[in-house]
């Protein structure tokens, strides 16, 4: 999860000396740096951050004001930061995710960006459901009130238990427990059985969005692999690693999709 991130404060240093805390962090991604809280609207309204660090004391139009202007689009999540600790009470009345002291210390902002991530992976799951339930309550209702939350009892019903796929002229069924891999070839798909290839017509999104993510996950701009049939894993350079799977395949995982492999390892 990449935390894509606006930083706005009047003075130069305090953005710079904020920028290289965050460099610690590689998951957040700085996408505009503003000098005032009129800027700092219209970078918000254009870039659709994820969080925004946002100076309080600023001329003209202080951090409050920012707030404030953002009321017709839906808002980041917001970290106010200032030099005078008075404000931290109007902040939280501000719905601010966290309030931070100038200056910032790492430890302390590490603490927030804990407490971001955990605000985020919250919050994107519960949109998810939301987008699902709306279309779902158009186009099959019964089925909408099958979905109780993100993590429902009845939330993995929505994903595919069996796949259609018309290969050289036959229509196989291949039930998504066998899948041990899918390879992407334009808009075709390579499906791997422990027993079988077959050829999909179809994209790798529309495809995965037909897979529960929580075994099939993509470890490569190509790849996609079921997690429940990874047997080993085993590292190789510049951060990157290969998944062994039960057939004895051995399938690559990219630098981009490490987070991947986080789960394997407790």
């Amino acid at each position: 999860m990449t935390i894509r991130t606006i930083l706005v404060d009047d003075e130069p240093l305090a953005i710079q000396g904020l920028e290289l805390r965050l460099q610690a962090h590689e998951d957040v991604e700085i996408v505009a740096k503003c000098q005032n809280g009129r800027e700092a609207i219209s970078a918000i309204k254009t870039h659709k951050p994820d969080l925004v660090f946002l100076d309080i004391q600023m001329p003209g139009f202080d951090g409050f004001s920012v707030v404030q202007g953002l009321m017709d689009v839906e808002p980041p999540l917001f970290v106010f930061v200032t030099a005078y600790s008075d404000h931290a009470l109007r902040a939280f009345e501000a719905q601010a995710a966290d309030y931070l002291m100038k200056p910032v210390e790492e430890a302390r902002l590490a603490d927030t960006l804990d407490r971001i991530r955990q605000r985020l992976t919250e919050k994107r799951g519960a949109g998810e459901v939301e987008k699902l339930k709306e279309v779902l309550a158009e186009v099959a209702p019964d089925a909408a009130a099958d979905i109780v939350d993100g993590t429902g009892e009845h939330a993995s019903s929505r994903f595919e238990k069996m796949i259609n796929i018309k290969d050289r002229g036959q229509i196989f069924r291949v039930d998504v427990d066998t899948i041990e891999r899918i390879d992407a070839a334009g808009d075709y798909m390579c499906i791997y059985t422990a027993d079988n290839t077959l050829i999909l017509r179809e994209t790798m999104k529309d495809l995965e969005k037909r897979l529960d993510p929580r075994r099939f996950q993509r470890v490569h701009r190509s790849t996609i692999v079921n997690l429940d049939l990874v047997k080993q894993v085993k590292p190789h350079t510049n951060g990157e690693c290969f998944l062994v799977l039960d057939s004895g395949a051995s399938v690559k995982v990219s630098r981009s999709y490490r987070d991947v492999v986080a789960r394997f390892v407790h």
